[in-house]
This record gives structure tokens, C-alpha cells and sequence, in this order.
């Protein structure tokens, strides 16, 4: 049996399925740009030693900004300030992990096809 070519029955009105498709994956592509968007303009505050150490971040997790009350600054004790740090960016972290699940989530494993 020779091969005559098309798509055979299974692929009726293709080219309009194909269409809405791609029109789809622009909605989809410019949702998901969107929030991207908004995640980097979000600004998120972590903290840590009851306030004593503030930590902005955006969604994308750049830090934005550090705030250390003078306080909590003992040149004898500088792992403690350390620790405060850390633990003021793993919070911020953590809830820039959240928004941009709540932004992202949706898209699944589409972020990276964009």
C-alpha cells in the first residue's frame, strides 16, 4: 500500500486546533511574564532577633536592602550579628519561595520553555 501523503482522518481541522494552540501559548507566555513582573517588584521584609536585623528582598530573591539597629552590634559577639543575618535572609527567602509559588505554581515545569 503506497503512501498518498496528509494526515489521514485522525487530524481534522488541524490547522485551526494548531491555531488555538499557539494562541494559548501567547496567553500563557504573557500570564506568566506578567507575574515574573510582579515578583520583582514585590518587596518582602525578613527578620530576625525580635527586628533587630531587617532584610528586604524581591520575589526573585535580590536583596534590597539591609537594616542592622545599632544595638544588636557587639564588636566582642560578631557571630551573633552573623547568625541574625542569615536567619533575617532565610526568612525573607522563604517568603519570596511562597509568593513566587503563588505567581508560578500555576505554570508548572513551563517556566523554563519561555
Amino acid at each position: 500500500m503506497a503512501y498518498r501523503g496528509g494526515f489521514g482522518g485522525g487530524f481534522g481541522g488541524g490547522g485551526n486546533q494548531m491555531q488555538n494552540l499557539m494562541k494559548q501559548a501567547q496567553k500563557m507566555q504573557q500570564e506568566m511574564a506578567k507575574a515574573q513582573e510582579e515578583l520583582e517588584e514585590a518587596e518582602l521584609e525578613g527578620s530576625s532577633g525580635g527586628g533587630m536585623v531587617t532584610v528586604v528582598v524581591n520575589g526573585k530573591k535580590d536583596i534590597l536592602g539591609i537594616t542592622i539597629k545599632p544595638e544588636v552590634v557587639d564588636p566582642d559577639d560578631v557571630e551573633m550579628l552573623e547568625d541574625l543575618i542569615i536567619a533575617a535572609i532565610n526568612d525573607a527567602y522563604e517568603q519570596a519561595d511562597e509568593l513566587s509559588q503563588e505567581k508560578l505554581g500555576k505554570f508548572g515545569n513551563l517556566g523554563g520553555m519561555f
